[in-house]
């Protein structure tokens, strides 16, 4: 019998991976691919969970969030694979040197949806492995917890490119690292229909 793998994607600590290492002709994700491309022969994908924020718009790049929502109807168009969405707040202060007023935006809740996916589905026994695509130090608490409570349950993490945790590979089941060719190989096509109809096509800057 396949071991049954459950995908959990931290779509900001991947993007981001993926923007240190000048990768914009990646960013056209096709996420369920990448998780299918990081399993063993003898695995089988059972769920796809990806953890993201609609952000908000950035006078500095007006075509922004039309991105970002372009792509999310594209991965609406993935069978199998549950979009989560968290939100972003902002911060207004006063710079200290010299007074000028700012704004600085905080993703919220991403990080406490993975650690409640991860936990709801090991308890309904979706899964016998965890993949966990992320460097985000502050998951280490529930991949403890499971490892702890499921001890036939294994639970690995797959470092975003240019990304690493020691407290997670401290504490995870195995680590992996995802490599550029099997980015390059996860790649969503050019253009493809989406949901209402229209045609979706990979924005001009990701190409």
């Amino acid at each position: 019998m396949a071991n049954r793998v459950a995908a959990y994607i931290d779509g900001f600590n991947l993007f981001y991976g993926i923007r240190s290492k000048r990768w914009k002709q990646f960013y056209w994700l096709d996420v369920r691919q990448l998780a299918e491309n990081l399993l063993r022969s003898d695995q089988q994908l059972s769920v796809v969970r990806y953890f993201t924020a609609p952000i908000l718009p950035d006078p500095s790049d007006p075509d922004k969030d039309k991105r970002q929502e372009t792509y999310l109807d594209a991965l609406s168009t993935i069978s199998m694979l549950d979009v989560q969405k968290g939100y972003f707040i902002s911060n207004r202060f006063n710079c200290r040197k010299c007074g000028t007023p700012r704004t600085t935006y905080e993703e919220k809740t991403t990080d406490v949806n993975i650690a409640v996916a991860m936990l709801t589905d090991a308890y309904a026994n979706l899964y016998d492995t965890a993949i966990l695509i992320s460097a985000d130090g502050d998951l280490v608490r529930p991949v403890e917890t499971i490892l702890a409570n499921f001890p036939n349950k294994r639970v690995v993490v797959a470092f975003p490119p240019d990304r690493n945790s020691n407290n997670l590979r401290k504490n995870a089941s195995a680590c992996i690292s995802i490599w550029e060719k099997t980015i390059a190989k996860s790649q969503l096509p050019n253009q493809l229909l989406g949901s209402n109809g229209h045609v979706l096509h990979r924005p001009l800057s990701w190409t």
